[in-house]
């Protein structure tokens, strides 16, 4: 392994290790050298220098340039776009779990409850496969001699009695619930070598717990549980069918025995302290994993009645049961969105004049992962139903329509999509004209003495600024989003009551029934369009780079925090990338080195963490340089728990205030930590702090240069690793770092 260079001084010498952020560059990219090799780590996440012998293989100040690339440990390109469509409910209810509001009161009952509604997004999957499975395909095609012509892939099984075709096709759930199971365990295992060998405390109240706090037995312990309840789930919809002529004595065992077992679950997710214990637990682990064990031995008998019992089945268009399951399980999960937000709300908190929208990341977040999962299990019983109908040609059309709830689902989220954007609209159009005079006076106030022919690339950098800045308004507009799928949802309860979208709205709102099925239509549609629009913005995030830095962001915000709460979402990377950064400065400063951290993006938030876990003597030797840093413009909203002006202090103390953040008007995603410093501002920050925060005016000029025929570009969120304020900076760190040393040599 190539290590830093020993000419010079001991004292003098200081390796710089960039970390990038979302963009996903090379390490040639990162460090801006064309020749580099990989020093440590390996290809999901290694440490790079410069090849040596070639020019320019140090920095600035002759300092050791080395790069840490992460980019590939969210996982691969295939599945981090097979992720972003499937699993991106799961995901958003695990971030949810991390914007819990400031304060500790209530915090278990916060934890519990999004817990809980993680577990009725399980059970809905497993329902809409149940809905395609069993009600769809065993129950209403292969009972009707019309939906069998010409689909020799069903007819071997039409004629059948109802309990085989149910038992046979009770397989695929089966084969689903297997499926996330299998995706859940997996991706854990590239972390084990980086499992923390002294855990934390549970609770993990702070960013400093980030790759610190082993999550793998509590991951392990919601896996349980969810197989346990997607195996519950499935037997009741079993049951629930089997029952409705009667009910025997072995069924009323096995409607006990499911019962239990959906009961041990919820009282497991509630237990939040036993639970969430750091280290393996031989009662909680070996309660979980026999919970899960009885779950599926259960599912077995219950197939295996369902096959066997000579209880005549009913006659019926649907499956019996199926459509009043799946609307409780919209009603229950409205209610424990109620509860979560009327408690969010009570117990938030925070400083006086504060926003009205802050630390309601919670329920904004749980309500749209739950809007979407209720949006993508309609719509796949919805094309499926519609396939098997054969554009209304099969004999009985009712024969496979979807029950009422997932209509009331589709026609909810429609009308709340629309609503939404007709609200971002008139946002956008009322603070339009605040925006831009905003932009004008620092445009204004960064270029003075433009020449008149610059007239149009100062409308385009004004244009660029009022753009960053809408993203104040996205909170808001995220919330009543929210609010809005959150009424959806409760609309869906309206199919206990067999009541048909068309009717009601016609007899209520005097809107034609034949104008609703129009929009449940097109709801239909859309819901399709947002699913194919998923898949093809996760190709193009990871092949064109000014889109995936804006995808990119969003993801990498997601899987930056340890699953807590949804066991299935995409692993967190953070578990390795902030204990390998650890290890690796530290064993740098231990060889006499001092390092200069220099991060871009989400990689100032890996070093963030990363800062909190190193020991003194470690960070005594450690300076910090961040760039386009969504620490305090995202973070800190979306998680004052966590990232909030304490940790914020704290970080800068920790590395001696020897911490120096760059930041542009023109970036949606970056900014300041401490204070603005625009021009005209008057800061009321004192202190070391006041000193971190430097603003890069962008671009460079408005007119082009001597030597070109164009103007500098506009950066907005793009690196600055070449910008000669980061170079200067770059330096004014280093001699600190030396300054330092000698001193304390």
């Amino acid at each position: 392994m190539a290590d830093a260079s020993t000419t010079g001084p001991t004292s003098d010498r200081v390796v710089e290790l960039r970390v990038h952020g979302v963009s996903g560059a090379g390490a040639d990219q990162v460090l801006d050298r064309p020749h580099v090799h990989q020093v440590a780590g390996d290809r999901s996440g290694g440490f790079y220098r410069p090849r040596a012998g070639y020019p320019d293989a140090t920095g600035t100040g002759g300092v050791t340039l080395e790069a840490y690339r992460w980019s590939d440990l969210p996982s691969g390109t295939a599945v981090r776009t097979l992720s972003l469509v499937f699993l991106l409910p799961f995901m958003l209810c695990n971030v949810a779990l991390w914007m819990r509001p400031p304060t500790h009161a209530s915090k278990h009952g916060i934890v519990a409850l999004c817990r809980v509604l993680a577990l009725t997004l399980t059970m809905l999957y497993v329902l809409s496969i149940v809905g395609v499975a069993l009600d769809l395909i065993a129950w209403r095609c292969m009972g009707t001699p019309s939906c069998l012509v010409g689909r020799s892939w069903l007819s071997w099984l039409g004629g059948r009695s109802p309990g085989l075709r149910l038992g046979v096709l009770a397989l695929v759930p089966v084969a689903a619930v297997g499926v996330v199971w299998w995706l859940g365990a997996r991706p854990g295992r590239s972390f084990d070598a980086f499992r923390t060998r002294s855990p934390a405390a549970a609770g993990h109240p702070r960013l400093s717990a980030v790759g610190q706090w082993d999550g793998a037995p509590l991951v392990s312990r919601l896996r349980s549980v969810h197989v346990a309840g997607a195996f519950a789930t499935l037997d009741g919809s079993l049951l629930a069918a089997r029952a409705s002529e009667g009910v025997t004595w072995v069924m009323a065992v096995l409607v006990v025995a499911t019962g239990a077992v959906l009961l041990a679950c919820l009282v497991l997710l509630s237990t939040v302290q036993s639970i969430d214990q750091p280290s393996p637990s031989a009662r909680v682990d070996g309660l979980t994993r026999g919970l899960r064990t009885i779950a599926c031995g259960l599912t077995i008998l219950v197939i295996v009645h369902t096959i066997t019992s000579p209880v005549p089945w009913p006659q019926g268009r649907e499956l019996p049961g199926y459509g009043a399951l799946v609307a409780w399980l919209f009603a229950s999960q409205t209610a424990l969105l109620a509860v979560l937000a009327a408690l969010v709300i009570w117990r938030r908190g925070g400083p006086s004049g504060s926003s009205p929208v802050r630390a309601l990341g919670a329920p904004t977040f749980v309500t749209l992962a739950a809007g979407l999962a209720v949006a993508f299990s309609a719509e796949l019983v919805y094309r499926v139903s519609d396939l098997l109908d054969r554009d209304g040609q099969t004999a009985d059309r009712l024969a496979t329509s979807p029950p009422l709830a997932y209509k009331w689902a589709i026609f909810g989220f429609f009308i709340a999509v629309l609503s939404a954007l007709l609200v971002g609209g008139v946002v956008t159009v009322l603070t339009l004209r605040q925006r831009r005079r905003a932009a004008e006076a620092i445009v204004a106030a960064d270029f003075p003495h433009a020449p008149p022919e610059a007239a149009e690339r100062l409308r385009q950098v004004e244009q660029a600024v009022a753009r960053a800045r809408f993203t104040e308004r996205l909170p808001p507009l995220t919330v009543v989003y929210a609010g809005l799928a959150a009424l959806g949802l409760a609309a869906s309860v309206l199919g206990l009551l067999q009541l048909y979208p068309g009717d009601v709205i016609q007899r209520y709102v005097r809107v034609p029934a034949d104008m609703v099925n129009f929009l449940i239509g097109m709801g239909s549609y859309a819901i399709a369009a947002i699913v194919l629009g998923l898949v093809i913005g996760g190709i193009f995030a990871y092949r064109t780079a000014q889109f995936r830095r804006y995808v990119g962001v969003l993801w990498d915000l997601g899987t930056f925090w340890p699953r807590a709460a949804h066991p299935f979402a995409p692993p967190c990377y953070a578990e390795r990338a902030v204990p390998e950064l650890t290890r690796r400065i530290t064993y740098l400063v231990d060889e006499g080195e001092s390092v200069l951290l220099a991060g871009h993006s989400h990689g100032s938030v890996l070093l963030a963490a990363t800062v909190l876990q190193l020991p003194p003597r470690v960070t005594d030797r450690v300076a910090l340089l961040t760039y386009g840093t969504p620490l305090r413009r995202l973070y800190s909203q979306l998680f004052p728990a966590y990232v909030d002006d304490e940790v914020l202090r704290e970080i800068g103390e920790r590395v001696g205030w020897r911490w120096v953040n760059l930041w542009r008007d023109t970036d949606p995603i970056g900014g300041w930590i401490f204070a603005p410093h625009r021009p005209g501002d008057h800061g009321t920050r004192t202190g070391p702090e006041a000193t971190v925060d430097r603003r890069l005016i962008d671009p460079h000029d408005v007119v082009p240069p001597p030597y070109d025929s164009v103007p500098p570009p506009i950066l907005g969120h793009w690196p600055c690793e070449s910008d000669e304020a980061f170079v200067a900076l770059e330096r004014h760190l280093v001699e600190r770092l030396r300054a330092d040393r000698r001193r304390a040599d």
